[in-house]
């Protein structure tokens, strides 16, 4: 079982998401920004770190929203889902084929990768 960390990061009424390269596994499917947690370090931190990389941001990390298990045919993920807010610096596209801010009622117009699906579905009873 692989450990993945998530923001979900909104500005007003909108929450972002992020769109996966092309050539990676479940490419060009949206997501929430995140990764693998390496060793020794918390989820937390795996977060900071990873959106540092990806986006270029600064994240302050809050609690957890959800966290799901999913089974892919490569991989099993427990991806746990964070608040959080963007502390420093603007969101660069340093990784990711796209970024978007959407409003949930948007949710359904995107591909999202299938481990994010129970977490649409509570951000759209909790939000929408």
């Amino acid at each position: 079982m692989t450990e993945v960390v998530a923001a979900l990061i909104w500005e007003k009424d909108k929450f972002m998401i992020c769109q996966r390269p092309a050539h990676k596994a479940r490419g060009l499917l949206w997501e929430f920004v995140g990764g693998k947690v390496e060793p020794g370090e918390t989820k937390e931190q795996a977060l900071i770190r990873e959106c540092r990389e990806e986006l270029a941001v600064m994240l302050s990390v809050g609690e957890v929203f959800m966290d799901v298990v999913h089974e892919y045919p490569d991989i099993t993920v427990h991806l746990t889902l964070f608040n959080a807010v963007i502390a420093e610096g603007i969101p660069q596209k340093l990784e990711h084929n796209d970024i978007k801010w959407i409003a949930p009622a948007e949710i359904p117009q995107y591909d999202f990768c299938p481990a994010d699906d129970e977490i649409l579905k509570k951000i759209t009873r909790v939000y929408g």
